[in-house]
């Protein structure tokens, strides 16, 4: 008779989530407002992870092209900083341990853990305008992704064609000044004066960039907003168009374009790549 350890008839064990991983606090349901964690330091932490999370989901993507691109999460505590990945580090390698604090005036305040301490300068000279513009803004997300460059260089906004495009409607602008690689605030306050109020713009000859509530809200917009450019693309490639009657553009907006439904919408990205890539919590 053959002997069978109990063990080999048990299902093999899944690993536990990783130990520093801070779970979702998810708004009630109806709610407008986002929840945050009990202290500055979780919410601190909190932010750092989605932020690493999100440059994960953006190397699968495929939206990292060369050093172009960057994600930044407002500080909590210190509200005129901001934090953002280091120079010339793949988006699908980035771990919380590799984000830096970078202060309004361009100095590094927290360096990485182990990596270089290499600053961006486009992502300075953008994001830190954003952020001094834009007091409501959490977090901002800008990459050189292939649909949104594709309808950048048209000169247009978006139509509201389908119910996720809607979501943009009436809340998006058109940046025209391009003058090559943004290397100066002056340039960046000239984005921010554009964007104004609204969630999302399009940088004529550049690609796209969406601001949020929460690092989730800004995320998940960058990615619905290259579907919507994408989605642009090939239906006017395809024949004409059907854009959806302004009332009904705007009724839908205010269904799948607030910032509640952006954070909710982010977290089966969220519940995929951290159970797939624990290591970004590192």
């Amino acid at each position: 008779m053959t002997v069978v350890a109990l063990s080999r008839l048990a299902p093999e064990a899944t690993p536990g989530p990783h130990p520093a991983k801070l779970e979702s606090l998810l708004p009630e349901f109806g709610s407008r407002t986002l929840p945050v964690q009990p202290t500055l330091e979780l919410e601190r932490l909190y932010r750092k992870q989605r932020l690493a999370a999100s440059y994960r989901l953006f190397g699968r993507y495929g939206f990292d092209m060369g050093g172009a691109g960057h994600i930044t999460a407002r500080d909590p505590e210190l509200t005129d900083h901001f934090w953002v990945n280091p120079l010339g580090v793949h988006f699908s390698r980035i771990k919380v341990s590799d984000l830096m604090l970078v202060s309004h005036h361009g100095e590094i305040v927290v360096p990485p853990v182990k990596t270089k301490a290499r600053l961006n300068r486009a992502a300075f000279a953008i994001h830190s305008e954003l952020h001094k513009a834009r007091p409501d803004v959490v977090a901002a997300a800008h990459a050189h992704s292939l649909y949104g460059k594709a309808w950048s260089a048209l000169g247009r906004l978006l139509d509201p064609l389908t119910q996720d495009s809607a979501a943009f409607y009436d809340d998006h602008a058109l940046f025209e000044e391009f003058s090559g690689v943004v290397l100066d605030t002056s340039e960046g306050e000239k984005i921010a004066t554009t964007l104004g109020h609204r969630k999302a713009i399009i940088l004529q000859n550049h690609g796209i960039l969406t601001v949020g509530q929460s690092v989730e809200a800004a995320v998940w917009r960058y990615i619905a907003l290259e579907n919507a450019c994408q989605t642009q693309l090939l239906a006017e490639a395809a024949g004409q168009t059907r854009p959806m009657p302004a009332e009904v553009a705007r009724h839908t907006a205010g269904q799948v374009g607030t910032e509640v439904g952006g954070f909710y919408a982010f977290q089966p990205y969220w519940d995929v790549v951290t159970e797939e890539e624990p290591d970004l919590f590192d």
